[in-house]
């Protein structure tokens, strides 16, 4: 499964091909979380409450280039690198 972002020990990755809805894995220590990409919220798993509202934020800020890294990974292509949160 690609990295398609690091920022503040979270890793955001997609799977190729990976099962509807459109989402992405947030990973931070032990824990992760899958989130929509068209509601920006966590629907499967658990983070720590302020890694939560990072990602959140980073997914909000970055939606429509989820949306591109989804198409492609859903098509078995590199979904490419999205920028961190500063």
């Amino acid at each position: 499964m690609p990295e398609i972002s690091r920022f503040y020990g979270i890793v955001i990755k997609i799977y190729f091909g990976d099962h509807l809805p459109p989402h992405f894995h947030a990973e931070y220590g032990f824990d992760e979380g899958l989130w929509t990409i068209e509601s920006c919220k966590m629907f499967a798993g658990a983070l720590p409450s302020r890694a939560t509202a990072l990602v959140a934020e980073w997914a909000s800020l970055h939606q429509a280039e989820l949306r591109e890294a989804w198409s492609r990974a859903k098509n078995l292509q590199p979904p490419g690198k999205i920028a961190p949160l500063p």
